[in-house]
């Protein structure tokens, strides 16, 4: 047998010096991608920014997501178009899991487009429920806006108060 074993995408912490590849695959995801600025002031502002990187495809995805008082809400999660619906979204997702359980994170919230029924079913799969809707909350062209359908994931339940 000759076949050889090719390692997957490993994780790595997204630095500035990494935004113009960020930047090539957030232009060629969205008709309306996140700005440079938007992804400095995220890793200037201490977010968990983190990029899968494989040693031949280059930069496949990455994530972006803001800790809060014991949550933490998922503001970019990204996978370059020739990449997809190959399990990298899961794997972000694996990783973003695994550091909101290591800060002992009670949930997980994000905003997706009303229109990427894809990206639903993934959070849907994942155990994301649909709590509810932003108006007008994402740019879409000719001066139109597109909904948010805001979803959450609960990651412990809440403690036992003891009063029941």
């Amino acid at each position: 047998m000759n076949a050889l074993l090719q390692p997957g995408p490993v994780l790595q912490p997204m630095r500035v010096v990494d935004l113009d590849n960020v930047m090539a695959v957030e232009r060629s995801a969205y008709s309306f991608p996140w700005t440079r600025g938007n992804f400095i002031d995220s890793l200037a502002a201490g977010y968990l920014a983190q990029m899968l990187v494989h040693d031949m495809a280059g930069l496949v995805g990455y994530m972006v997501a803001m800790p809060g008082v014991d949550e933490m809400h998922l503001l970019n999660l990204t996978v370059a178009p020739a990449q997809q619906r190959r399990g990298h979204s899961r794997i972000l997702l694996d990783a973003l899991d695994a550091h909101c359980r290591e800060l002992g994170s009670a949930s997980v919230w994000l905003e997706v487009r009303a229109s990427n029924q894809r990206a639903r079913s993934l959070y849907a799969l994942r155990g994301f429920s649909e709590v509810g809707v932003r108006r007008g909350y994402y740019p879409a062209g000719a001066a139109r806006r597109e909904d948010a359908i805001v979803m959450s994931l609960a990651l412990r339940s809440e403690p036992d108060d003891g009063l029941d």
